[in-house]
């Protein structure tokens, strides 16, 4: 049986590890409810879960997560200088935990947790507000 719970607080203690975030929630806000001071911020919002079930076979789960990125550039400079950074530390923070096994595990919580799909982003075509929704896909098996 899946306990969620332990598995979604795993994938937040990583992120709360990321060195310079102001913010980090796993109740999502809008970026505009997000003020200058309480940025770098970073959201993570349950998306949706995806089970199957065969006869004899152990059942699998997959949860999607959707980590949200906000970032307030000076006016002066490109808000992607300060996008990227925190892009990248969003991938190391679920890099592999083990290099034989080549996965990010939560601690041996799941099979995997890893970024999968298309990365949003909005590098400053929102003025000096960048913003990015990355997608997490976690698989669990009983």
């Amino acid at each position: 049986m899946i306990q969620r719970e332990p598995i979604y607080a795993a994938l937040f203690a990583k992120l709360q590890a990321i060195p310079g975030v102001v913010t980090c929630s796993r109740r999502l806000v809008h970026w505009a409810d997000v003020t200058s001071a309480q940025q770098p911020a970073i959201f993570q919002a349950q998306r949706s879960e995806q089970v199957t079930q065969e006869t004899g076979n152990p059942t699998v789960w997959k949860l999607a997560v959707d980590i949200y990125i906000y970032v307030k550039a000076p006016t002066t400079d490109a808000p992607a200088q300060y996008l990227n950074p925190l892009l990248d530390a969003v991938s190391a923070a679920l890099g592999p935990e083990n290099p034989v096994t080549n996965r990010c595990t939560l601690g041996g919580l799941v099979h995997y947790a890893r970024i999968a799909g298309q990365i949003e982003t909005d590098e400053g075509t929102l003025g000096d507000q960048a913003v990015a929704i990355v997608p997490i896909e976690i698989l669990v098996t009983d």
